[in-house]
């Protein structure tokens, strides 16, 4: 039975699905955008929240540097809108603060090695890599090294290069995310059997789901087909600026997905046959012919 512990709990076969509200960069840049944003996966009942951490200089191309677009804060530079978007140390260590005084993980998808020595400072239970970062083997070492556990997600990529990732940094204190790396995904692109194929290729591996679909179906159906993890990006307001809020879920929408999950798991049961106390007397009342078990008479 694949599980992993951590400093702040366990995901794994047999565990309650361990359900990650995806801030990413939707706070926009905000502070208080991401505080409300926490206060909704609170409320909804959620495992952790997760940001997004880079170093501009390093992740964006530096031809794109100069390029000008348009902003909620006016038109800008590429590279100074990605500073816009990243949050600092003194902001990490508000989240930080705010996140134990709410009692809820927190953890971020680094997309360079010096963002991995940035979160070090707060002490992360978990690290994820981003689909996009799946073939980065030397950023995906980086986070093992830190001897936490890693998500990595399997977005936009083949299964060879799953392959090829895993069997560079092994399957120790490693989680594998089935994703379909758009937003939104329409759903016959969501391939849900992929949860089967990679639990039957890595037994030993706790795998999960990172979805980026409009609705709510696919991720509740993964919960089901055995996901022991459950990611979705979040928001305040799908029609806020941004590029991943309209594949996001919005705060009602993110309580009714813990809450059916939740539900799900308790109608599971253990799959052993038994007559519940609720189904005596209609046992009593309905059958017209006894079993052996109630007392019906035999001539064997």
């Amino acid at each position: 039975m694949a599980q992993i512990k951590f400093r702040t709990g366990s995901i794994g076969d047999g565990l309650p699905v361990y359900v990650i509200a995806e801030i990413g960069i939707n706070h926009n840049g905000s502070l208080e955008t991401a505080k409300k944003m926490i206060d909704g996966a609170v409320e909804a009942g959620c495992n952790a929240v997760k940001f997004q951490k880079r170093t501009p200089e390093i992740c964006v191309p530096k031809d794109q540097w100069n390029i000008e677009r348009d902003t909620p804060w006016g038109r800008m530079t590429y590279i100074a809108y990605r500073h816009k978007v990243e949050f600092d140390q003194a902001g990490y260590a508000e989240i930080d603060a705010y996140c134990r005084e709410k009692g809820i993980d927190w953890l971020a998808s680094c997309w360079d090695e010096p963002a991995v020595d940035f979160l070090e400072q707060f002490n992360p239970p978990l690290y994820k890599a981003a689909s996009a970062s799946l073939t980065d083997v030397e950023l995906l070492k980086k986070m093992k090294s830190t001897g936490k556990p890693l998500i990595i997600s399997t977005g936009m990529s083949t299964l060879e290069e799953i392959v090829t990732a895993v069997d560079a940094i092994g399957t120790d204190q490693l989680m594998i995310a089935h994703s379909t790396s758009s937003y939104p995904c329409p759903n016959e692109e969501l391939n849900l059997r992929m949860i089967h194929t990679l639990k039957q290729r890595y037994p030993a591996v706790p795998i999960g789901y990172s979805g980026h679909e409009t609705g709510l179906a696919p991720s509740i159906a993964a919960a089901v087909m055995g996901a022991t993890f459950i990611e979705r990006h979040i928001t305040l307001d799908r029609a806020m600026w941004g590029t991943d809020q309209a594949a996001s879920v919005e705060m009602v929408g993110l309580r009714r997905l813990v809450k059916d999950i939740r539900d799900i798991e308790i109608a599971m049961g253990d799959g052993i046959k038994r007559v519940y106390e609720s189904e005596v007397s209609s046992r009593k009342k309905l059958r017209r012919v006894r079993s052996l078990s109630e007392g019906a008479s035999s001539s064997i």
